[in-house]
């Protein structure tokens, strides 16, 4: 009898194991269709996101956290264009993907961000405390992702927002 109750647990357990691994693997993610915002950056002139062109547009996101978008794309503008027109971001920290979206490479991309590839700001606050940044290689090849920013570190563990940070919206009290 023992061994039957035992049995039962460990199959219960490995079913279990195995739908949370898909729901945090697979079931929340999305293909996002790509769109002009999907690929902006801060223009240093105007502090606003600005779209630009863009080719071979793969995309994925979740409305279960505003972290989970990633994108990977292929800019048609020059780096050094880029390098000239739009904010760069210094700290940038890629998210990793899952592993089915294999364009996007985090360890990759943020080992290059050391040399080969710039980071920008796409889009700062796309949600609040949230920036989507973008980070574009010599050959034109792009990746995106959103990552918590100063102000959000601070709101999102509890405390009030500094003063350089714009109001907390009335969801996130």
């Amino acid at each position: 009898m023992a061994r039957f109750i035992i049995a039962g647990m460990l199959v219960i357990a490995a079913i279990a194991g195995g739908a949370l691994y898909y729901l945090q693997v697979y079931a929340f993610y999305d293909e996002v269709q790509a769109e002009a915002q999907d690929v902006a950056l801060t223009s240093l002139t105007t502090g606003q996101p600005e779209p630009i062109a863009f080719d071979n547009f793969q995309g994925i996101d979740a409305g279960s956290s505003p972290l989970r978008y990633r994108a990977c794309f292929d800019s048609v503008l020059s780096q050094a264009t880029l390098n000239e027109q739009y904010v760069i971001v210094e700290n940038a920290e890629p998210r990793v993907a899952p592993g089915w979206f294999d364009c996007f490479d985090a360890d990759q991309i943020g080992a290059d961000l050391s040399g080969e590839a710039i980071a920008f700001l796409g889009t700062e606050n796309i949600e609040y405390g949230i920036d989507r940044i973008v980070a574009v290689y010599p050959d034109g090849r792009a990746y995106a992702w959103h990552q918590i920013n100063e102000c959000g570190e601070v709101v999102f563990d509890g405390n009030p927002a500094p003063p350089e940070c714009p109001p907390v919206p009335e969801s996130q009290n």
